[in-house]
């Protein structure tokens, strides 16, 4: 029997690709699992109307963590457009399987490490190695939203006395999201990333929202850390804004260890900082609850390259990586990010996105054959 059981999750587009690609690295390593297959993305919604089918859930409450490739998703009017006829006009509405998976899951951390490795012609700089802590179940991306608005929301917001200013605005001309944060959401997110800094020797913990605007959402999150920094000795507590934090990234990202942020600005925060060390084909992901975890590359289903070999599975394969620091295989992982700072450095093996014409595969074997 296998040690481990993992969820296999190609999704859609270059999904398949790249976890076939992270399929040879853990095979080389000796990754001792079971993989079992599980349906999500968009070709599950246009023929059965939900992306993220219940079996799919099923097999993840009988697994050990899960790995997951990319997905496809358009806006809702688009979206019921592709549905298959005989579910037209059935009402169903859209809605992405990943931010789905997060939260019936409480994968409450997103963590996303950027790190430049020496000889990436795609470096911003060299020598950056940080780490950005995403809130990634509740925020803007909670999926509470209203449009048109219906009069009992409408009524509740007008007791606001902000909302005189939308007075004469009909209901269907108005659009809601809401941003909500909890008390409890904040602080798993920030234990996460202060605990995170100690285990690894970081000084710094950067908390990057916008309290003197968005002062009760924001205004909570910091609040929080003022309060946990307390309990890190030799930990600094650095409160940034996120516009300024965006430029000041960019000039200094060097500056910088462990951010951590709600979930739209901490969207947006680790993709800038991903691009600072390579781009989306270097960036990985793991989603990670109490007793659960996704891991998976940030970038897209990219479709204009699916099938084409093309892309850089070098961000997923880091999901692999994570997967197996996640389980404690911190061996296997460690031979395989030694193996990854191997083939960057050599530049013999370079996709398209480094300016090479290395395949997809032809780079997870490069990575195979350095692994020691």
């Amino acid at each position: 029997m296998a040690k481990y059981k993992i969820a296999w999750l190609p999704g859609d587009g270059v999904g398949t690709e790249v976890m076939d690609a992270a399929k040879l690295i853990l095979d080389k390593v000796g990754f001792d699992a079971e993989f079992i297959h599980g349906d999500i993305g968009w070709e599950f919604w246009k023929t059965e109307g939900n992306p993220f089918p219940d079996r799919t859930i099923e097999v993840l409450k009988n697994t050990d963590a899960a790995l997951f490739g990319a997905i496809t998703s358009k806006p809702k009017e688009e979206a019921a457009k592709e549905l298959i006829p005989e579910l037209q006009g059935k009402g169903l509405v859209y809605s992405s399987p990943i931010v789905g998976l997060r939260q019936l899951f409480n994968l409450h951390t997103n963590l996303r490490p950027c790190k430049s490795y020496a000889g990436n012609p795609l470096n911003y700089k060299d020598n950056i190695d940080l780490v950005v802590f995403r809130e990634n179940t509740e925020g803007l991306y909670c999926g509470v939203e209203f449009h048109p608005v219906p009069e009992v929301v409408r009524t509740a917001l007008e007791t606001h006395p902000r909302m005189k200013r939308f007075a004469d605005t009909p209901s269907e001309d108005l659009a809601i999201s809401t941003r909500i944060f909890t008390r409890k959401g904040c602080q798993a997110i920030l234990r996460s990333a202060f605990e995170y800094a100690k285990k690894f020797g970081y000084k710094t913990v950067t908390v990057v929202e916008k309290p003197n605007v968005i002062r009760e959402t924001s205004g909570l999150m910091v609040r929080e850390a003022r309060k946990m920094v307390k309990e890190y000795p030799g930990i600094e507590l650095w409160e940034t804004n996120i516009d300024a934090q965006c430029m000041w990234l960019l000039k200094n990202p060097n500056d910088y260890g462990v951010m951590v942020s709600s979930n739209m600005f901490g969207d947006i925060l680790s993709d800038l900082a991903a691009q600072l060390v390579g781009g989306l084909g270097f960036a990985a992901a793991g989603n990670i609850g109490d007793n659960y975890a996704v891991f998976e590359p940030t970038h897209g289903s990219a479709p204009k390259y699916s099938g084409q070999n093309k892309v850089n599975p070098l961000a997923m394969i880091r999901a692999a990586k994570m997967m197996l620091d996640y389980l404690g295989e911190i061996d296997m992982a460690n031979r395989i990010e030694a193996a990854i700072a191997k083939v960057v450095a050599s530049g013999e093996a370079r996709t398209y996105d480094m300016g090479g014409n290395t395949g997809t595969l032809q780079m997870a074997q490069a990575i195979v054959d350095a692994i020691d």
